[in-house]
């Protein structure tokens, strides 16, 4: 049975052979009619196109990137897609990748390094021109060695080694921003002010937590590092986090919080524990999701333009794709972003 009569179609994929056969043309007419170049007329482009689409042929982008070394596609990888945070980030990078005739390859590691690691090793073989890297999970050491393998690449939230060629970083001024929040409150009258911090292992926890205890320290208020909590980066951290800290220091009357959901997690562990926000404890989360604003009372959050990152991420990165040699030494390594206090009930 041949090919044309359907089975031979589960069995194997339509080549471009099979279409410049069935067209009566030759292999090198059927690419020029796919990719429109060269000198072919109308009616047998017509042509080719509709055996194109009557034996659904679709071409193997892994084997033209074999020869080109281009396959069109990038790479991009996010700790928590359920995050709102890291969705509209990829939203932002993807509506520019699209923008610029590039797919992309969506990465989710569940914020597990040795997912990121597999990722990064899936997106290697599938021959991407470029990685996006937010808020990578992994060891500085294992970095250094994704930074130096995976080029061109673009870190979020995670500054690239400066001295690297071929490599940017966009990030958001987090420390600073964690300053103000800390300044808020102190300003709102609240003088006891806990920190749920997410993870360790992120740089946007490390930077925060840098700037609340900057903040105190200029302020001359307490700095106890039993009062910064890690937790993981999620509704169900915030209420164990924020529960075991107004346990245990029933004094603190303000929790500045490493996102939003964790921030949800805290008023509902305020809630359980008797406490009113913002009456006996105020509240800050982090990123300013959709949810936060239809919450009560509404969230005040530090926002981050979360859209913007994405953006600003994915253009570094083409730049970067299309420059070669001595170009690159033009582009900026680091794009900084801002974040802004959005004032709303909880604090």
């Amino acid at each position: 049975m041949s090919d044309r009569d359907g089975q031979g179609d589960a069995r194997r994929a339509v080549t471009m052979e099979d279409v410049a056969r069935e067209a009566g043309v030759s292999r090198q007419t059927v690419s020029r009619a796919i990719n429109d170049k060269g000198e072919i007329s109308p009616e047998t482009r017509a042509r080719i196109l509709r055996v194109v689409r009557d034996l659904g042929y679709r071409p193997n982008s892994v084997a033209r990137g074999l020869k080109t070394m281009r396959t069109s596609t990038i790479g991009l990888v996010v700790p928590d897609i359920a995050n709102p945070f890291f969705a509209e980030v990829a939203r932002g990078a993807a509506d520019v990748a699209h923008g610029n005739d590039y797919g992309v390859l969506l990465c989710n590691t569940n914020e597990n390094s040795e997912r990121e690691w597999a990722a990064l090793r899936m997106l290697e073989s599938h021959l991407v021109d470029g990685v996006v890297l937010v808020s990578s999970r992994l060891p500085e050491e294992r970095l250094r060695e994704v930074v130096a393998r995976w080029r061109p690449l673009v870190t979020v939230n995670r500054r690239c080694p400066p001295d690297m060629e071929g490599t940017g970083s966009v990030l958001v001024r987090e420390a600073e921003a964690a300053e103000a929040a800390v300044r808020h409150l102190h300003a709102r009258g609240h003088s006891q002010i806990g920190f749920l911090a997410g993870s360790p292992m992120a740089h946007s926890s490390r930077e925060r937590r840098k700037g609340y205890f900057r903040a105190l320290a200029a302020l001359g208020q307490p700095q106890v590092e039993d009062w910064c909590v890690d937790c993981q980066p999620t509704i169900e951290g915030g209420v164990a986090a924020a529960r075991r800290l107004l346990k245990t220091v029933p004094d603190i009357n303000a929790l500045l919080t490493y996102n939003d959901l964790v921030a949800l997690g805290a008023k509902r562990a305020c809630s359980e524990l008797g406490r009113r926000v913002p009456e006996d404890c105020a509240l800050i989360g982090w990123d300013d999701i959709v949810f936060a604003s239809h919450v009560s009372p509404a969230l005040t959050t530090m926002r981050m333009p979360k859209h913007e990152i994405g953006r600003q991420a994915m253009a570094v990165l083409l730049r970067l794709m299309d420059a070669s040699g001595e170009a690159f030494e033009e582009l900026p390594n680091t794009v900084w972003l801002e974040a802004e206090l959005v004032l709303r009930e909880s604090a």
